[in-house]
């Protein structure tokens, strides 16, 4: 997922991003960067908003390509040249995880090339660690490589206040615990994935949030989540895309 844009503090254009943004109006949230498009770190928002765009709803890809032509376009140093990297690895993450085209290699490239140029005190660090623990766990299925990376983006996270950022290490943590039927540490990860996104008002995040944790609860509580996360994938017109099966299983022959 994108760490572009935050609640926006005292910034009014950052506010009205994370608003446009929390609501899952990506391409309203990317038009209010375009007076600033000549900005490096303006371009690599606008570029990650649109590539999260593509990752919860499946379309819009070739505006998340100029978009990163025009963020690497602009770079002017190590640290922006590796930020545009890192969004060029999410977006060929996407369209592979999404089976739109096999991009695994190009993903793996970018990433390891946006790592090179990144400092270890990179603000931006944390969510490449995240990024490739994506990578290992979803195109190369490896866990064991996936938690790591996982552990280093959460504590960077946690160090830079990124709070929206945590949401996702602790879902993605708590997953692999799921996946080792450790159900104790699964709940406590998504309930507290689920907290940070009610807490921040991320609506669009929402309804995964509940659907992953209803995963690890018991029943009645398990059909009360996800009863919660089909009204909120509705309210929000069916995104994210890739939630409906979970939401509406297809039944077996």
């Amino acid at each position: 997922m994108s760490g572009a844009g935050t609640t926006g503090g005292d910034d009014p254009l950052q506010r009205a991003i994370w608003r446009l943004r929390s609501r899952g109006c990506w391409t309203d949230a990317a038009a209010l960067l375009i007076p600033h498009a000549a900005d490096p770190d303006a371009a690599v928002q606008r570029t990650a908003l649109l590539v999260e765009r593509c990752l919860f709803t499946g379309v819009g890809w070739a505006e998340a390509e100029e978009a990163l032509r025009t963020a690497e376009a602009v770079a002017q140093d190590d640290d922006a040249r590796g930020a545009a990297a890192c969004e060029r690895g999410q977006l060929a993450y996407a369209a592979t995880v999404l089976g739109v085209r096999d991009r695994a290699d190009e993903a793996r490239s970018a990433l390891g090339r946006a790592a090179a140029l990144l400092s270890p005190a990179s603000r931006r660090r944390p969510l490449l660690d995240f990024r490739r623990g994506l990578v290992a766990e979803h195109l190369a299925d490896a866990p064991e490589s996936a938690r790591p990376a996982y552990r280093r983006a959460h504590a960077g996270a946690a160090a830079q206040g990124d709070t929206l950022l945590q949401s996702f290490t602790w879902r993605h943590l708590a997953g692999l615990a799921l996946r080792d039927g450790e159900l104790a540490e699964a709940r406590h990860g998504f309930a507290e994935s689920l907290r940070i996104r009610e807490e921040l008002g991320f609506l669009v995040g929402t309804a995964p949030a509940l659907a992953a944790l209803a995963e690890a609860e018991p029943e009645p509580e398990a059909s009360r989540l996800r009863a919660e996360a089909r009204r909120l994938f509705h309210l929000l017109g069916g995104i994210p895309t890739w939630l409906a099966d979970q939401l509406h299983p297809t039944p077996a022959a």
